[in-house]
C-alpha cells in the first residue's frame, strides 16, 4: 500500500511504482494517489486531490474529506493486511495511518522525510516508534536521524530521475531585452486563489518598470484550470500572459525568473538552474503559529540545502505585489548576481546524489517484504 497525498508525492509515488514493478512484477500495488500513480497501475481507493490542504487553520474546512479517506484507508489496511506500508511525506494523515499498521504488524518505510527538523522535532519519536525505515532525499536528514536512533538510508533526490543532464553548465550573463517572468502559483488550489492575485498584481507594477516584460502562468495538473483562466482574465487587458498547462519544464525553459509558491517546484527549477523568487502567505493564525514552531532559517529547500539565502523569500506581509516587484525587477537588472546564482543552482545537483532514488527506495521495499 503507497500514500501519496499532494501532487508531488503522486509524482514520486509513480515513479517508485514502476521502479517497484520493474523489480517484482506480481506486487499489487494499491493506496491513495493521483493520476501519476494510477498510470503506473496503482489501484486508487483515495484520490489524492481531495485531501491536498496548505495551512494549518486551512485544515479544518478539510476534516470531513479527511475523515472518510482515513475511514477507508483503515479498512483496507484491516481488510487486505498489505505485506508493506509505504508512506511518502504528508505527515499529519500518514501518522495516523502508520499507528494502525504498527497495530497490524504491517512493517512501515517512510519515503520522503517530513520537515521534522523545520519544526515540531518532537515528532522524531513517533516516527522511531511507528516506522521501520526512513528513506530521505536530502543530505542533512541524515545526521539527524541518526542522532535519534532511527534506521535511515540517503537515496537521492527522485527529481534527478526525470531531470536530464544539462548540456552545458556554464550559464550566460546576457539576458533577453524581453525578459519572460515565469509565475508559478503552487498545485493546490488554496495557494492559487491567494497567491496567483498577488503575482499578477506585481506583474502589474514589473511591467511599468520593464515595459518590455512578458509573463508566463504554470497551471498544475491538480488545479482545475477554470480557476487559473478566471484569475488571469482579470488582467489580461493590461498585461500579456501565457498560460502554461503542460510539464512546469517548460516555464523553466521559457524564463529568466520566476516567482515561485514555497515547495518541491523550486528545488526543480533550481535544479533547472533557473533563478527565482520564493513566495509564501498562508492566514494570519497560520503564520503566527508557524513562526512560533519553525526552527529552520530559511522555507526554500534550495536555501536549505545551501545553508544560506540564496534566492530571496517573501513570507506574508513581504510577499506583496510591490516588494515582489521590486525585488524580481531588481534582480533582472542585475545580470552579473543572475550569473551568480546559477552557478551556486548547477551544485545544488551535486548535493542531491545522482539518478536513481526510485530504485533505491523500491530496493529498501522488497528487502523489508
Amino acid at each position: 500500500m503507497i500514500i501519496a497525498g499532494e501532487a508531488s508525492g503522486d509524482m514520486h509515488g509513480a515513479k517508485l511504482a514502476q521502479s517497484i514493478k520493474n523489480r517484482s512484477r506480481d506486487t499489487f500495488l494499491f493506496g491513495v494517489g493521483g493520476n501519476a500513480m494510477q498510470t503506473e497501475g496503482v489501484q486508487l481507493i483515495v484520490d489524492s486531490k481531495t485531501l491536498s490542504v496548505v495551512g494549518i487553520t486551512e485544515v479544518f474546512a478539510k476534516l470531513p474529506t479527511i475523515y472518510r479517506a482515513m475511514t477507508t484507508v483503515k479498512k483496507a489496511l484491516n481488510s487486505l493486511k498489505p505485506d508493506l506500508l509505504i508512506l511518502i511525506d504528508f505527515p499529519d494523515f500518514n501518522f495516523h495511518v502508520a499507528a494502525v499498521a504498527k497495530k497490524l504488524d504491517i512493517p512501515v518505510l517512510y519515503y520522503i522525510s517530513p520537515q521534522i527538523w523545520a519544526w515540531r522535532q518532537n515528532r522524531v519519536k513517533k516516527i522511531k516508534r511507528l516506522v521501520n525505515h526512513m528513506a530521505v532525499i536530502l543530505p542533512f536528514e541524515v545526521p539527524f536521524y541518526r542522532e535519534h536512533h532511527v534506521p535511515v538510508t540517503f537515496v537521492g533526490h527522485p527529481l534527478l530521475d526525470r531531470i536530464l543532464p544539462l548540456p552545458g553548465r556554464q550559464p550566460s550573463s546576457t539576458l533577453s531585452t524581453e525578459p519572460v517572468i515565469g509565475l508559478i502559483p503552487g498545485s493546490r488550489e488554496k495557494e492559487v486563489t491567494t497567491l496567483l492575485p498577488v503575482m499578477l498584481e506585481a506583474a502589474k507594477i514589473i511591467k511599468r518598470y520593464l515595459p518590455t516584460a512578458r509573463f508566463v502562468v504554470s497551471c498544475a495538473e491538480s488545479i482545475n484550470e477554470d480557476l487559473v483562466l478566471s484569475v488571469v482574465s482579470q488582467y489580461a487587458s493590461t498585461l500579456e500572459i501565457e498560460i502554461i498547462r503542460e510539464s512546469v519544464v517548460q516555464v523553466f525553459k521559457q524564463s529568466q525568473l520566476l516567482v515561485a509558491a514555497s515547495g518541491t517546484v523550486t528545488l526543480e527549477a533550481a535544479l533547472y538552474g533557473v533563478p527565482m523568487v520564493i513566495v509564501y502567505k498562508v492566514s494570519p493564525l497560520s503564520y503566527w503559529l508557524g513562526k512560533r514552531l519553525i526552527k529552520v532559517k530559511h522555507i526554500g529547500i534550495v536555501n536549505l540545502i545551501v545553508q544560506k539565502e540564496l534566492l530571496p523569500e517573501l513570507i506574508q506581509d513581504n510577499a506583496s505585489p510591490q516588494i515582489i516587484a521590486e525585488t524580481v525587477t531588481d534582480m533582472i537588472n542585475d545580470p552579473e548576481r543572475l550569473k551568480q546564482i546559477k552557478e551556486e543552482l548547477f551544485r545544488v545537483r551535486d548535493l542531491l546524489g545522482g539518478a536513481g532514488a526510485s530504485d533505491r527506495v523500491a530496493r529498501i521495499a522488497l528487502d523489508l517484504i
